[in-house]
């Protein structure tokens, strides 16, 4: 049964060979390091790209933080403890947001991660998804069917409950729109009677392998794909979206925020450049309009795949 310190070991080499995968695949850029130490405890390397060819602002983050579990914090998570002792915990895991200089290429976003506390409580968490500044279905349905495939290694339920988990977490209310085109989403993964400890890290150890790979496919298949003024000033409309989504509903910023977890690393996930419009509306027929039209819950872009292969 794996415990933190293996776990925190592979999450700093997956760190390690996504940057080095990313590197190659932008091809100009390189990470900057960051180390930082929180003063309750722990701490983490904090790595940006900025300025590449591929990759205008990006961050992959490790971090591993423990300490004493505050009252406020078990609030936060929603966890029932006997508080007459002293409860500690330690939360590890690698976050990525990478936003490219091209609008035709997708933003992407991962976090996988681990907590556990001195009482025994544990569990796995994580995601991907993809937000594309222009949808392109043929290519959403490509990204979809890769983590079918990476879920249906493990359970054939995964894909299914982590893509509608997707939907609904990667959603913007107030705009009624979906921050980009999901992908998967879990949390709080624990023992059941079907899945061990050692399943459930298996699993969280196959998302992460396949991020390069995942953001790869995208990249190459857009990333000499034209555009003017016109395509760049929609993705920084994007942009501002995926802003309004991190600050005010995400959970994770919110999160870090509260616990008094380190702002420039919280905040990386932030492009470097957004637009707000006033009362903007996209011309009818448009791929901008078409892109809008797409950001729904529950499309099944692999679906879309198999439609587009007859």
């Amino acid at each position: 049964m794996p415990n933190k310190e293996e776990i925190t070991n592979w999450l700093k080499g997956l760190q390690d060979s996504i940057c080095s995968g990313l590197e190659a695949l932008d091809g100009s850029g390189r990470f900057q390091e960051d180390l930082w130490e929180r003063p309750e405890g722990g701490g983490g390397r904090t790595r940006v790209l900025t300025e590449g060819t591929i990759v205008e602002k990006g961050g992959v983050n490790f971090s591993a933080v423990e300490g004493n579990m505050p009252p406020k914090l078990l609030k936060v998570l929603r966890v029932e403890a006997d508080t007459s002792e002293p409860i500690t915990f330690y939360a590890t895991g690698v976050s990525i947001v990478l936003h490219p200089r091209s609008p035709r290429t997708p933003i992407i976003h991962m976090n996988v991660r681990y907590f556990e506390m001195s009482n025994g409580t544990w569990w796995f968490g994580g995601g991907i998804d993809l937000t594309p500044h222009y949808v392109d279905e043929q290519l959403a349905s490509d990204f979809h069917q890769q983590l079918k495939t990476v879920c249906d290694e493990h359970d054939t339920a995964y894909y299914p409950a982590f893509k509608t988990w997707a939907d609904d977490y990667f959603f913007i209310p107030h705009r009624n729109e979906t921050r980009g085109v999901g992908g998967i989403f879990f949390d709080r993964l624990q023992t059941t009677d079907q899945h061990s400890k050692a399943d459930r890290w298996a699993f969280l150890q196959s998302v992460g392998s396949a991020f390069v790979d995942l953001y790869s496919h995208q990249v190459n298949a857009t990333k000499d794909l034209p555009y003017g003024e016109n395509e760049s000033n929609w993705q920084r409309l994007r942009r501002g979206r995926y802003v309004e989504f991190n600050l005010v509903w995400d959970r994770g910023t919110k999160f870090g925020l509260e616990t008094n977890g380190r702002t420039e690393s919280i905040l990386m996930s932030l492009p470097p450049q957004a637009d707000w419009a006033y009362s903007y509306e996209a011309a009818e027929n448009s791929p901008e309009a078409k892109t809008l039209d797409l950001l729904k819950k529950e499309i099944n872009w692999v679906e879309k795949l198999m439609e587009t292969s007859i």
